[in-house]
């Protein structure tokens, strides 16, 4: 007997955590293009290459939070017979990228920064310390509307370290302004840009991880198979548990699957409905899981099955 919550009768089209904050992406992707011209601007007049860099870094950050975007609206489509889950995996894809854009971002940060030592740029500090607070006003702005939402997924945590990450560049380009105002130390523009590279790659690789992770259908963070292996067996009536899988659709959407062998008598006394429902239960309560699927078999069936899973 087989009871499947994810099947005929459920609609798993759904709202993800990205997409209850569609609004704030949008608000913080027109914030990020009217920073990207600014500063377009201001690279020109200033002669400033640490502008332009700046201005870069912003529009690469500003595809990421589109891509979020664009996720987030690809997720909130309705589930089909061909995609049981809708678009909710477009989200991963999405923080995936941004992962990656952020590593590239870094590591050209970090190499422009290193070559700069040796070939310092020549411009006026002036200007170039207002266009960067221009810019740092408009970054602050996005990471206020992203704060509170940055836990809620890895594509609102990826676009949230995206504005982090170009805050953090406005104040180190303010900064290299400010030395080379006083001391004429060109070198502080390369100096800092590679303290920016170093603070991007490795949460731009931690975010590509936990990306890489959900695709790979690795097991929800926090969630021990052993455990939900015993807390199942601790049920009466279960034999033993064999197939068992946890993985992550999106964020917020684990699922689990399991093969569960139960006593004979479940079968002939109508015993196996409730038992199935205590199952379902006990792992929402105990694992927070909304999306479960049990095979209820009887001792001996597994026999007539390939040993290919645990």
């Amino acid at each position: 007997m087989q009871e499947d919550n994810l099947g005929a009768g459920h609609d798993h089209s759904h709202t993800t955590a990205t997409g209850q904050h569609r609004k704030a992406l949008a608000a913080v992707l027109g914030i990020a293009a009217v920073i990207f011209v600014i500063e377009v601007v201001g690279a020109v007049i200033t002669g400033s290459l640490a502008l332009l860099a700046d201005a870069g870094h912003v529009l690469a950050d500003a595809g990421g939070v589109g891509l979020a975007l664009g996720a987030a609206v690809l997720a909130a489509r309705p589930a089909t017979s061909r995609r049981t889950f809708g678009w909710a995996r477009a989200e991963i894809l999405a923080a995936a990228v941004n992962g990656l854009v952020l590593a590239g971002m870094g590591v050209y940060v970090l190499i422009e920064g290193v070559r700069r030592l040796f070939t310092p740029a020549d411009v006026h500090p002036g200007g170039m310390a207002l266009f960067a607070f221009i810019g740092l006003v408009g970054n602050a702005i996005g990471m206020a509307l992203l704060f509170r939402a940055r836990d809620d997924s890895l594509n609102m945590r990826g676009a949230f370290l995206e504005v982090a990450t170009d805050t953090a560049t406005s104040v180190g380009v303010i900064t290299a302004a400010g030395v080379i105002a006083w001391t004429g130390y060109t070198q502080a523009d390369a100096i800092v840009s590679i303290i920016i590279g170093i603070v991007i790659i490795p949460r731009a690789l931690r975010l590509l991880r936990e990306a890489v992770n959900v695709l790979l259908q690795a097991v929800p963070e926090g969630m021990d198979l052993d455990e939900v292996r015993r807390y199942i067996l601790e049920l009466d009536h279960v034999v033993s548990v064999h197939d068992l899988h946890a993985y992550v659709v999106t964020s917020g959407l684990p699922v689990l699957s399991a093969h569960v062998v139960v006593e004979d008598g479940c079968f002939h006394d109508g015993h196996a409905p409730q038992l199935l429902d205590a199952l379902q239960e006990r792992i929402k309560g105990r694992f927070d899981v909304e999306h479960s699927t049990f095979q209820l078999e009887p001792p001996g069936h597994g026999s007539h099955e390939h040993s290919t899973h645990a």
